[in-house]
């Protein structure tokens, strides 16, 4: 799923995507700054508009949302 994520951060044009984890719930990740994944991958971090953090790890995380299958 990390290999997934920093797929769609590093899409030209950026398109929006969501982050599913285990418990069903789900982080948008509408613009590239909303997100980032630790240079190791044993974090992603996302924020939201309320400028929330959560930290995330790869086994929690069930999927990710909104990706184009051809990326």
């Amino acid at each position: 799923m990390i290999a997934d994520i920093r797929k769609q951060l590093a899409r030209v044009p950026f398109i929006p995507f969501s982050i599913r984890t285990s418990d069903g719930f789900v982080y948008a990740v509408p613009t590239v700054d909303r997100a980032y994944v630790t240079p190791n991958g044993h974090r992603v971090v996302v924020s939201d508009d309320d400028d929330s953090v959560a930290i995330l790890t790869p086994l929690h995380i069930s999927g990710v949302v909104g990706q184009d299958a051809s990326a």
